[in-house]
């Protein structure tokens, strides 16, 4: 199953989602990855802190992939994005 991602809340939750669908506890994959569980807690907690070798390692050992998709070749484009709060 793909999970589109956009922002660092969707990652977070998709995280999470993949090691509870894998029926792994934060210590688990702490010590597939050889880290500690504080860690794992931490890239899920904010992922958009967290280096991108860790956020690669972390999908990896549970049994996922990234995957950068090109939208200027899809059937349909994305609406752009409305410019944030503060933007010119």
């Amino acid at each position: 199953m793909d999970y589109p991602v956009n922002t660092p809340a969707q990652l977070k939750a998709v995280l999470r989602a993949l090691r509870r669908s894998r029926d792994l506890s934060q210590m688990q994959v702490g010590e597939l990855l050889g880290v500690n569980q504080k860690r794992i807690a931490r890239i899920e907690a904010a992922p958009g802190v967290t280096g991108f070798d860790q956020i690669a390692r972390l999908v990896s050992a549970l049994g996922g992939r990234l995957v950068v998709q090109d939208l200027s070749h899809a059937d349909s484009k994305p609406s752009p994005a409305k410019p944030s709060k503060g933007a010119w």
